[in-house]
């Protein structure tokens, strides 16, 4: 296992709101925050980007220019770093975060790589939300594809489930791609479990020669599957838009934190981190 594990912090994510939690919304706040998981190890800072109106910081935005302003202050606070960008968007209308790539640059991009029932219920027996489809059709997934090949720009696969992990390797066999990195995503309740004995057969089916990570969505437990990450040779993520809970189960109140205890499994593992020049090696 002499790989050296590179590490990505998601900073923020996508609807959580910042009067609730530490997530950082504004360029100024998010270099500082990913200042924070830069120096604790993150190469790669995984982005979704907010409304900068007063009051509107909880609800996504695809403005280009917000995305342009937010990477260059990351960029100046975190020399070398690796910019990844959002593309999700529920349904076929993806011009958002095309505009989006063209504007900011990004080095990665996660395409997200089939379609989901994205489903939670309650402990009452109703849905916490009303059901909602997460298209992602092929042609959808071609088309983002197509511009990230003309941008320069490396899909990063998210996979919910093992049929769309298997769908990845079509996907270059049939030339959409060449070269595969997966982000196993685990801990969506309609999605793979956050599961490490789960985690060591998914492993089998990604394709040879692939780079590849997981995304832990969840609480304490997430850890466990981070470990099993590390040690199987993945590499590593994390961040306030994946969880606000430390190994411990004492709340995050940075990314920083939730980096620095990634850091800590990866070396416990017996794998160095990564920075950010050899990570560029490594991924791009």
């Amino acid at each position: 296992m002499s790989q050296k594990a590179v590490i990505t912090c998601a900073l923020t994510g996508v609807l959580t709101n910042p009067k609730q939690h530490p997530v950082p919304v504004t360029a100024k706040q998010m270099a500082a925050s990913a200042k924070e998981a830069y120096d604790a190890g993150a190469s790669v800072m995984h982005i979704h980007f907010r409304q900068q109106e007063e009051g509107k910081g909880h609800l996504p935005t695809w403005e280009p220019e917000v995305a342009f302003e937010m990477s260059e202050a990351i960029r100046a606070a975190c020399p070398g770093v690796i910019m990844n960008y959002t593309t999700g968007t529920i349904g076929r209308d993806q011009s958002g975060p095309i505009d989006c790539i063209r504007r900011g640059k990004p080095e990665i991009a996660a395409c997200n790589a089939g379609s989901l029932n994205y489903l939670k219920t309650r402990s009452n027996g109703t849905w916490a939300w009303p059901p909602m489809l997460f298209q992602n059709t092929v042609e959808k997934i071609d088309e983002l594809l197509k511009v990230l090949k003309e941008e320069n720009c490396r899909p990063e696969f998210e996979c919910f489930d093992v049929g769309i992990i298997r769908s990845v390797g079509m996907f270059q066999e049939v030339g959409m791609c060449d070269r595969l990195d997966y982000n196993l995503v685990m801990g969506v309740n309609s999605g793979m479990p956050a599961d490490p004995e789960l985690l060591e057969v998914i492993v089998k089916y990604l394709k040879p020669n692939s780079h590849w990570q997981a995304t832990v969505i969840g609480r304490e437990e997430i850890w466990a599957v981070h470990k099993k990450v590390a040690e199987l040779g993945g590499n590593l993520r994390s961040g306030l838009e994946d969880t606000f809970y430390l190994p411990g189960g004492e709340r995050a109140t940075s990314n920083g934190q939730l980096i620095e205890a990634l850091a800590q499994v990866a070396k416990n593992a017996g794998r160095e981190v990564a920075s950010p020049s050899e990570a560029r090696e490594l991924f791009l």
